[in-house]
């Protein structure tokens, strides 16, 4: 049973809009008083991203969504998600995907989330920062590893005022398949949710993280409720 609301400790959520942070909001909503990060940081869905952030922070019952623009990504390139000089990739065999850091990775990309997070978990009096990070049968983007989110614990207790805030990475030992069937029992609002790394109207079906998500639901037995322009 959820406590009442006046007796329930916050947490920040890092929400970006897609299927792993719109389950991680709904499972960390069921005990804590939410207030949501999202940061648009020049990626190429920057808009739709946010838009999706917005319409899961509503349905989960997130008490503040608190947008932040972050430039340096944008400026400083490298990546297919902010950088319009490299392509996003059309994934291939999809038992490939992982084996290799893809283009698509941000480089150090959830250390600034991650910073920002503890910052505003510090004024709240929040003691508990969520991110939806996943290990298997993912991209393998080395910041969704569960050494670094250790890492970063300690940097917080040597960091902050008292020490005692910690990110929890509740996703991160589950397949994609089991997030799925979590985010259904929870009544993850699925349906608002982006993981498209190139489609804003549509998802296009064929970047890896569409293929991901895509197989996610076949193996969940479920249907992804988002439109595909391929699929």
């Amino acid at each position: 049973m959820s406590l009442p609301d006046s007796a329930r400790p916050r947490a920040v959520v890092c929400l970006s809009g897609g299927m792993d942070s719109c389950v991680c909001a709904s499972l960390a909503a069921r005990d804590y008083d939410v207030y949501a990060l999202h940061f648009s940081y020049g990626q190429r869905t920057e808009s739709r991203e946010l838009r999706s952030a917005e319409e899961v922070a509503r349905i989960v019952g997130v008490r503040e969504l608190l947008p932040l623009r972050i430039d340096l990504f944008r400026r400083i390139g490298g990546s297919a998600l902010t950088d319009p000089s490299i392509a996003v990739p059309v994934a291939g065999d999809e038992a490939s995907i992982g084996h290799e850091v893809p283009v698509t990775y941000v480089p150090f990309r959830n250390a600034h989330f991650l910073s920002a997070a503890v910052s505003w978990a510090e004024v709240l009096g929040a003691k508990t920062v969520f991110i939806g990070a996943v290990e298997q049968d993912s991209s393998g983007y080395p910041d969704c590893r569960p050494a670094y989110y250790e890492a970063f614990n300690r940097l917080i207790k040597e960091g902050t005022k008292v020490g005692d805030i910690r990110i929890v990475t509740p996703l991160i030992e589950l397949r994609k398949s089991e997030i799925v069937r979590l985010g259904v029992e929870l009544g993850a609002p699925f349906h608002v949710s982006w993981s498209c790394y190139s489609g804003e109207t549509v998802a296009c079906g064929v970047c890896e993280s569409c293929i991901l998500r895509l197989r996610a639901f076949r193996e969940a037995g479920a249907v992804d409720p988002i439109p595909y322009a391929i699929a």
